[in-house]
């Protein structure tokens, strides 16, 4: 399979909070924000593996900037490596009032997603990415320690199996 470039399935999506989104404090509810994560980065994963995809896993996932009621949510999406038939995503999210002003950084994350023969249902092989620039570069070498710590912690892989995990470990010593 030919790789494809990272920017050739980057997606952005972009929200309006409105007060059904929100708490009673007014901030953008977190189950939204996840929603919102999801969909966009699934976009982007289908697009990179011209699939249907489904959610695998989600890494650590914390609101450190709250969003406010009227504010405008915008969300991009990477895929940042390929792995058998999975592809790894990550997704930045940043507020900003209507005007464009105040735009911060609120949160981040990784997603996995599988890619699936539409009519079976059944895992298919992950287009390779192609990282061009030196971000998409350090995404795409650090994203087998990430596989591995999320494969140590559902259970599938032993930790003494994390060759890339016990790496980084013994550099640092």
């Amino acid at each position: 399979m030919t790789p494809k470039k990272v920017n050739e399935s980057r997606t952005v999506m972009t929200e309006m909070v409105m007060p059904n989104d929100t708490n009673p404090m007014g901030n953008l509810m977190g189950g939204n924000l996840l929603r919102w994560m999801d969909i966009v980065s699934s976009i982007c994963a289908g697009k990179h593996c011209e699939a249907h995809v489904v959610t695998a896993s989600v890494d650590h996932v914390s609101f450190q900037r709250p969003i406010k009621m009227g504010e405008i949510v915008t969300l991009e999406a990477t895929v940042t490596r390929a792995f058998n038939t999975s592809v790894e995503v990550y997704v930045e999210v940043f507020a900003a009032d209507i005007k464009g002003h105040d735009s911060r950084r609120c949160n981040h994350a990784y997603f996995t997603f599988v890619a699936l023969n539409g009519e079976h249902g059944t895992p298919i092989p992950a287009i390779p990415v192609l990282p061009l620039t030196e971000i998409e570069q350090q995404r795409y070498d650090s994203a087998i320690r990430r596989r591995e710590l999320r494969l140590v912690l559902s259970g599938r892989m032993k930790p003494e199996q994390a060759k890339e995990i016990r790496n980084l470990f013994a550099q640092l010593e």
